[in-house]
C-alpha cells in the first residue's frame, strides 16, 4: 500500500510547479482552492472513459500502416479524444459554476483538469518504471496543461460573451477554436514522440514554444478581464 502510495505521489510531484505557477498567474482574483481541487479530481475520472475510446480505436486503425497510422494515434486517438473529454468534463462539471467568471478562469480550471488526467497518466506509465518518470516530467506532464491550457483560454473567452459584458470584439467559436487548438498541440507533440527518429528532437523546442504561447494567451487574458471589469464599473457609475 505505501509502495502505491509513494509511485502515486511520485507521479503527481510533477503537477505542483504547474499549479503553483497557475496560482501565481492568477493572484488578482484566484480561484477557490475546492473548486481547482475539483478540477483535478474530474482529471482523474476522464481517464477512464478515455482508455476505454482509445482501446477501441486502436482496433479500429489496425489496418493503417505508416504514416496513417502515426497521424491517427497522434491527432485521432490520443489528443482528441483526451483533449475532447477534458472539454466536455469543463463544460459540465465546470462552466456553470458562478465562480467560473473570467477568462482567466477556463485557463485555471482547463489546467487543473489536465493535470488530473496527466498524474494518473503519470502514474500508469511510471509504476515501477521510474527511470520514465524524470523525461514524463518535463514533456508529458506539461503537454496537457499547455494544450488544455489553450482550450481554456477559449472557454474563458466564451464565457465573457456568454455574460455579455460588451465585448464585442471577442470573436465568437470560442469553444471550437479551444478545442481546434488543444488537438493540434497536443497531436503534434505525439506525432514527433511516436516518429521515434529524429523528430523526437523538435520535442522540448516545440514544448517551449507553446508554452511561451500559453503565457501569452495567460497575460490577454487578464487585459481582457480587466477591460470587462472596467465595462462593468462603467456601467454601474452610471446607472442612477
Amino acid at each position: 500500500m505505501l509502495d502505491l502510495l509513494g509511485g502515486f505521489l511520485l507521479a503527481a510531484l510533477p503537477a505542483l510547479p504547474i499549479l503553483l505557477w497557475i496560482r501565481k498567474n492568477d493572484s488578482a482574483r484566484p480561484e477557490p482552492l475546492g473548486l481547482i481541487g475539483r478540477g483535478l479530481l474530474l482529471g482523474f475520472i476522464a481517464v477512464a472513459p478515455a482508455a476505454i475510446i482509445e482501446f477501441f480505436l486502436f482496433f479500429a486503425i489496425d489496418r493503417f500502416e505508416g504514416l496513417g497510422r502515426r497521424l491517427a494515434e497522434a491527432f485521432l486517438i490520443a489528443a482528441l479524444v483526451e483533449e475532447g473529454l477534458k472539454f466536455l468534463f469543463l463544460r459540465r462539471w465546470l462552466w456553470k459554476r458562478a465562480e467560473f467568471d473570467e477568462a482567466t478562469d477556463g485557463i485555471v480550471y482547463a489546467v487543473a483538469v489536465s493535470l488530473g488526467f496527466a498524474v494518473i497518466e503519470n502514474f500508469v506509465y511510471t509504476w515501477h518504471r521510474p527511470e520514465l518518470l524524470v523525461i514524463r516530467s518535463i514533456t508529458a506532464v506539461p503537454l496537457h496543461a499547455i494544450a488544455t491550457g489553450q482550450l481554456g483560454f477559449w472557454l474563458g473567452v466564451e464565457k465573457l460573451r456568454e455574460r455579455g459584458l460588451g465585448l464585442a470584439v471577442l470573436p465568437a467559436g470560442g469553444w471550437l477554436r479551444g478545442l481546434a487548438s488543444a488537438v493540434f498541440i497536443h497531436g503534434s507533440y505525439d506525432f514527433l514522440i511516436l516518429g521515434g527518429d529524429w523528430s523526437i528532437l523538435l520535442v522540448m523546442p516545440f514544448l517551449l514554444v507553446a508554452f511561451l504561447l500559453l503565457r501569452r494567451r495567460f497575460s490577454l487574458a487578464r487585459r481582457i478581464d480587466e477591460d470587462a471589469g472596467f465595462s462593468v464599473d462603467s456601467l454601474k457609475r452610471a446607472d442612477p
